[in-house]
C-alpha cells in the first residue's frame, strides 16, 4: 500500500477543508492549534492502471500550514512533517510520497541527520520518496510539449530556469542539456556558487538575474518559492511565452493574465483512468478524477512497480537516467503531463 503526506495551502483553507470533511473541531481554530493538531489519514484510495493492475493507498493530512514557516514556527514545521512520516510508517504504508512543503522542510533542515526516531518508532527513510524525479520529467515534457502547441522551437528557444540549483531545477537543466536542442538556457537562484557549480556540470547557461533573464526567454520554468514583493511585469514577457508554474501553491495563472503569456501547471499529471479518492477535488484541480501532483504519482508508480525504495531522496542526486525510467513507469501505468494552459 502506497502513502501521500500532504498539506493544505492556508489556514483559510484548512479550515474550509476540515469542516468538509467532517472534523467540525479544526474547522473554526486558529495556527496555534493547528500547530498541535496530530497528522491524520482523511482519504483512501485506489488506483488502476491501464495495465489493469489495481492499488490501494491512502492520504496523510500532516496539519502543516505554509503560514508556520511565515511566522518563524520552524519547530512546529519539522514536527508536522516528522509525525506524519511515522504516522505512515505506523499504518504499514511501503512507500509515501512527501508533496508539497514536505520534502522541502525535509531536506532544507536536513532532518535525516537530526531525527531518526519519533517516539517509539525508528523511521525508515527507504519507506519514502520526495517524488521530485517524477516532478522534474514530467516540467521536462511539458516544455517540449507545449512548447509545441504554441509554436515555439526548442532548437531556437531561450529557457529561464528559475530556481535552477534547485532539486527539481538542476534535474530539469540536465535534461534539457541532454535531451533536448534548446538553443539557450539562463540559471536564475539565490546562491551564486551553486549556480556557478551548475554551469560548470552542464558547460552551459548563462548566470542572470531574474529580471535580465525574464524578456529574454521564450519558456520560462519556475521551480522557486515566489520571494515576498517580487512581482512580475507580464508586459515584458516574450509573446508568445510559455510559463511553466512548478511552484505550490501554484497562482502565476491569476497574477500573469496577459495576452500572448500561457501559464501552466507545471509538475501535474492526468491519469487515463479516474482514480478512487476525494482529497484532489479539495486541492482545487479542475479534474480531481485524474489530475494530480506528479510527487504524489511517483509513489503510485513505485506501488505499481513493487520498487519500495526512495527512489527520489536527498539534494540535486536526479540523474537524467532517473528521469527516463521513472517517466517509462509513468506512460506504462497510463500517466501523460497536464497540457491545458491559460493565457
Amino acid at each position: 500500500m502506497f502513502g501521500l503526506i500532504g498539506h493544505l495551502t492556508s489556514l483559510e483553507h484548512a479550515q474550509a477543508v476540515a469542516k468538509e470533511l467532517g472534523y467540525p473541531e479544526y474547522a473554526d481554530q486558529g495556527l496555534d492549534f493547528w500547530c498541535s493538531a496530530p497528522p491524520q489519514i482523511v482519504d483512501e484510495i485506489t488506483v488502476t492502471s491501464i495495465t489493469g493492475q489495481k492499488i490501494q493507498g491512502r492520504y496523510v493530512e500532516s496539519c502543516f500550514l505554509p503560514e508556520m514557516l511565515a511566522t518563524r514556527r520552524i519547530k512546529a514545521a519539522t514536527r508536522k512533517i516528522l509525525n506524519a512520516m511515522a504516522h505512515a510508517q505506523k499504518s504499514g504504508l511501503k512507500i509515501t510520497a512527501l508533496g508539497g512543503f514536505s520534502s522541502i522542510i525535509f531536506e532544507n533542515f536536513k532532518l535525516e541527520q537530526q531525527f531518526q526516531q519519533i517516539r517509539n518508532i525508528k523511521l525508515e527513510f527507504e519507506r519514502f520518496t520526495t517524488g521530485n524525479t517524477h516532478t522534474a520529467y514530467i516540467i521536462c515534457r511539458q516544455v517540449e510539449q507545449a512548447s509545441q502547441k504554441l509554436g515555439i522551437e526548442l532548437s531556437k528557444a531561450t529557457v529561464a530556469i528559475c530556481g535552477a540549483t534547485g532539486d527539481i531545477g538542476s534535474a530539469v537543466c540536465r535534461w534539457l542539456d541532454k535531451c533536448t536542442d534548446v538553443a539557450e538556457m539562463l540559471l536564475i537562484a539565490r546562491d551564486g556558487e551553486r549556480l556557478l557549480a551548475l554551469q560548470e556540470e552542464l558547460g552551459r547557461g548563462k548566470i542572470l538575474s531574474l529580471e535580465e533573464a525574464l524578456p529574454q526567454a521564450d519558456i520560462v520554468v519556475w521551480v522557486a518559492s515566489m520571494p515576498k514583493g517580487v512581482e512580475i511585469d507580464a508586459s515584458k514577457l516574450k509573446q508568445p511565452c510559455l510559463l511553466i508554474d512548478g511552484g505550490y501553491p501554484k497562482n502565476m495563472a491569476t497574477k500573469l493574465q496577459h495576452p500572448g503569456v500561457y501559464v501552466l501547471n507545471g509538475g501535474i499529471v492526468e491519469h487515463s483512468l479516474d482514480i478512487e479518492w476525494k482529497i484532489m477535488s479539495i486541492v482545487n484541480m479542475d479534474a480531481p478524477a485524474r489530475q494530480l501532483f506528479a510527487c504524489f504519482a511517483e509513489s503510485m508508480l513505485l506501488e505499481f512497480e513493487k520498487l519500495y525504495t526512495n527512489f527520489s531522496w536527498g539534494r540535486n542526486q536526479i540523474t537524467v537516467e532517473k528521469m527516463e525510467l521513472i517517466g517509462q513507469m509513468s506512460v506504462k501505468h497510463g500517466f501523460r503531463p497536464l497540457l491545458s494552459f491559460s493565457s
